[in-house]
């Protein structure tokens, strides 16, 4: 395993991963390609800045605290102790 120094090489490196992944014919494979090649620029920008939106996906996701899913709610202290807990 290597690491990639910049966004040249990254983009040259992802660029010959494309093409075989689309030479191999397999339809997930070749799914990724095409996702990859619509959202370039944001997958190119990450080699400049290492930030990805995962923290922001995280908060997009219903937690199962704010679903009604926890017993002995409402009680601060221990909807602070599921919050820290749950993986939600």
């Amino acid at each position: 395993m290597f690491t990639v120094k910049n966004r040249h090489q990254g983009a040259t490196l992802l660029k010959a991963w494309m093409e075989n992944a689309k030479d191999s014919g397999l339809p997930p494979i070749v799914k990724v390609a095409y996702t990859i090649m619509n959202h370039w620029d944001g997958v190119l920008r990450w080699f400049e800045s290492q930030i990805t939106n995962g923290i922001l996906e995280g908060f997009n996701q219903p937690h199962p605290i704010r679903q009604g899913e926890s017993p002995g709610l409402p009680h601060p202290k221990n909807f602070i102790n599921m919050a820290y807990l749950n993986p939600g």
